[in-house]
């Protein structure tokens, strides 16, 4: 009786092995100074496994030696962008959004100012994931006209990740990021899907945002900011990385600019040069 041959699938990798998870959390750090936590070796192995069967590789250690070849240069920003975590919403911790809009406006309009074109407010969120953050900046700046009248504003909008800035251009969020949106502002500011499903930024506050890939390793070759964001990242970092990060930070605000910095980045006793205004905000003088 003759033989069957029966083809076999190869067999799928299941889970990153300790080796493995050392050799690419080594790896994310040195590429972007994000420390990934031990006990994230699913979501990682997870994330992981989709690239690799994007681009052919048939586990993860050729992945691994792919992505340290030539061959494989291109695949560090599609590596980059899956192993990030990104999750944000409109108007979060919403007292640091009251005082950019009241304290903080009130006090950059009443500075001494050379003349009418240096009216000029620039503002910097930091690792903006899909935009939430710019665009609640971008909110605020649209409803202090008033008080902003005559001046010209500029808010950049920066992540390590080419997908969620792709995501943020696009302007398109479901219901569940918008909770801390109270209801005027929604019918002002989004159009709503026929189906109510998801709201999409007007084109007049979506223009007042430029996105643009950035390491918050590498200093951001911009003119200096006014306000920069910095909140609910710096966490992923290790001491180190956090002092580098710092740095370019505060080289990047100009003269009596801000760091509005989140409740859990373990950065305060790293902000000497910068003077405490309150429990977030923080002035170069």
């Amino acid at each position: 009786m003759p033989l069957i041959a029966i083809q076999t699938q190869p067999m799928e990798p299941d889970k990153l092995s300790t080796r493995q998870f050392e050799l690419f959390r080594e790896f994310i750090y040195r590429h972007s100074g994000i420390r990934v936590d031990l006990a994230k070796v699913t979501l990682v192995s997870n994330r992981i496994r989709r690239r690799l069967k994007a681009c052919q590789q048939a586990d993860f250690d050729a992945y691994y030696k792919f992505l340290n070849s030539a061959a494989g240069a291109g695949e560090l920003e599609q590596f980059l962008d899956a192993v990030t975590t990104n999750e944000t919403y409109f108007f979060r911790t919403p007292h640091h959004f009251d005082w950019f809009k009241g304290e903080f406006l009130d006090e950059l309009v009443q500075r001494p100012q050379a003349g009418a074109l240096s009216k000029k407010l620039r503002v910097w969120s930091a690792a903006c994931s899909t935009g939430e953050e710019a665009y609640s900046i971008a909110i605020c700046v649209q409803e202090s006209s008033i008080k902003l009248h005559g001046w010209k504003t500029t808010i950049v909008g920066t992540d390590i990740s080419e997908a969620v800035l792709r995501d943020a251009r696009v302007a398109t969020y479901k219901k569940r990021s918008l909770d801390e949106v109270s209801e005027s502002r929604l019918r002002r500011q989004f159009d709503a899907s026929a189906d109510d499903a998801t709201y999409t930024v007007r084109p007049a506050l979506r223009e007042m945002v430029e996105f643009r890939r950035h390491n918050l390793m590498e200093p951001l070759k911009l003119p200096p900011f006014d306000c920069i964001f910095i909140r609910n990242v710096l966490i992923y970092f290790d001491r180190a990385s956090k002092q580098v990060v710092i740095n370019n930070l505060v080289n990047a605000l100009a003269p009596g600019g801000y760091l509005v910095v989140g409740p859990s980045e373990g950065i305060y006793d790293m902000l000497s040069p910068l003077v405490k205004r309150s429990t977030f905000a923080y002035q170069k003088s």
